[in-house]
């Protein structure tokens, strides 16, 4: 059992634009600890389905305790949702933020509030550890990681302190070595934010290759969703939500070919519905809240 709790973010608000077709089968791309998953079910009728996908093995553990013949989960990252038959579902949940669990636990190694290993994997399982690829990474590549995914402008003093401390005593092992290391590298931080916030956010984004995992995602929405069904897609920091902007924007418009003029338009294949933010209620609640943005499109008939 969880010893650490986690609150959903936008439960209603998401449910509420998901779900169109209380008979029909739903995706919740990122299960965590089943907030969304129980919202949804709780409005399917006996008929209605719901595949979850979750690459952390503790989420998928906990799924097991949902005991519901609608319901079913795969210990995958939701990359995977493209697998599903074409065209078969009327509505996919991506919560792209982390859980509570993952960065309260200091053995997953998610957060610098604590010490522990530094790990930052979503799925323990398999690949390499934050720690494992901070060990023989470049100055360079660490330089561009730190710079375009935590859009840390200290990253090359940053990237510099790590291979110095590499030399000097070994690798960095915990996630209190990495903040001690980067809060000195960091000269200026914005007021009420830790110094290691833009690094850590970014060493998790790479080692588990999260944009181009939202990107894949997003492409095999467009497959497997049923004219009118709807996307629906939580975002916790800019560069998500910019591109779950921008994918909604060049789907929401006719394409014309500049090479044949006279050719009719690629029809749009999503149309825009919304864009929610949480209530003040909730962010006072629950302040992981205050950075979500919640974007809405629905899969047009073409």
């Amino acid at each position: 059992m969880d010893t650490w709790q986690h609150t959903t973010v936008l439960l209603n608000e998401a449910s509420d634009a998901l779900i169109t077709k209380p008979d029909a089968t739903y995706v919740d791309a990122t299960f965590g600890r089943g907030g969304h998953s129980r919202a949804i079910l709780a409005r399917l009728a006996p008929t209605g389905r719901l595949i979850a996908f979750d690459k952390d093995p503790e989420a998928v553990a906990a799924a097991q305790a949902l005991d519901d013949a609608r319901f079913s989960i795969r210990h995958e990252g939701f990359r995977h949702i493209g697998e599903l038959p074409a065209a078969s579902v009327a509505g996919v949940l991506l919560d792209l933020g982390v859980s509570s669990p993952q960065i309260d636990n200091p053995a997953r190694g998610f957060s610098f509030r604590s010490d522990g290993p530094l790990d930052m994997r979503m799925d323990t399982t398999r690949g390499q550890s934050a720690a494992q690829w901070l060990a023989t990474a470049t100055v360079e590549h660490m330089t561009e990681v730190i710079r375009d995914y935590g859009e840390e402008r200290f990253a090359f003093q940053v990237a510099k302190a790590i291979d110095a401390r590499r030399q000097e005593r070994g690798p960095v092992a915990t996630t209190r070595e990495l903040a001690e290391l980067v809060a000195r590298a960091v000269k200026t931080r914005e007021p009420g934010q830790d110094p290691a916030t833009r690094t850590f956010q970014a060493l998790r984004i790479f080692v588990n290759a999260e944009l181009e995992e939202l990107q894949e995602a997003l492409g095999a929405s467009l497959d497997i969703l049923a004219p009118g069904g709807r996307l629906v897609a939580i975002s916790f920091h800019s560069l998500e939500d910019r591109i779950v902007k921008q994918f909604i924007a060049k789907h929401s418009r006719e394409v014309v070919d500049r090479r044949v003029p006279f050719a009719e338009p690629a029809a749009m294949k999503l149309k825009a519905l919304d864009r929610v933010k949480p209530s003040a209620a909730e962010v006072a609640a629950n302040p992981r809240a205050r950075s979500a943005i919640m974007r809405v499109a629905e899969r047009t008939t073409a």
